[in-house]
């Protein structure tokens, strides 16, 4: 087993007082009541509080994941070897344009090189940077970035499809629109073959 150094480029993990929650429950309660929530009911006292707490669950992909940080000598012995795919992998995550969610599934693969890592990890890569504000095009990319950068592989295959509630809750209000997106690395953009028996698999 090797511990990894990763990411040691990502930002530390938020910090909170109680101080700040209240300043911040006492903003989204303003807000609430602004756009019509009457905040003095029984089923609303806490809503600014528990809305609060559901935005920072939501996002806790900032805080890193340090299970990530392993990975295992491939069984392969450094021969070549073939695709490792786990999908489809749900996500949630909130747009960075109108803090809407969008949702989803992930398919990530890879090719090995001299290292592989636990299935699990695969699902948590995924949630590290769904559970923040971003867009589907960057958390693809990161996804597969991470990927490279955890154990090296020979090539790396993400597909994300999703359903975007800023789509469909307000501007031109579509219903049951998806969007797809493909990131390759390695192998995968080399190799056509490869990149089709990816989206076989996933199909």
């Amino acid at each position: 087993m090797t511990v990894l150094p990763w990411p040691a480029h990502e930002q530390p993990a938020r910090s909170l007082t109680d101080a700040d929650w209240r300043r911040l429950e006492r903003h989204a309660g303003e807000i609430l009541a602004a756009f019509g929530m009457d905040l003095h009911t029984p089923g609303t006292r806490e809503t600014p509080a528990r809305f609060l707490r559901a935005l920072y669950d939501a996002t806790a992909g900032y805080d890193g994941d340090p299970k990530l940080l392993t990975a295992f000598p491939a069984e392969h012995g450094g021969e070549p070897s073939g695709m490792v795919l786990e999908g489809p992998i749900s996500f949630h995550a909130l747009c960075e344009h109108h803090a809407l969610p969008f949702h989803g599934a992930a398919h990530v693969a890879y090719v090995a090189g001299s290292e592989i890592i636990g299935i699990s990890k695969l699902t948590r890569i995924v949630r590290l940077y769904s559970r923040r504000f971003t867009v589907q095009e960057r958390m693809g990319e990161q996804i597969a970035d991470a990927l490279v950068e955890l154990i090296d592989p020979r090539g790396v295959a993400v597909q994300i499809e999703a359903a975007h509630l800023c789509t469909q809750m307000r501007g031109v209000s579509e219903d049951g629109s998806r969007t797809a997106t493909t990131f390759w690395r390695g192998l995968f953009i080399e190799d056509a073959d490869l990149r089709r028996e990816f989206l076989l698999q996933i199909r």
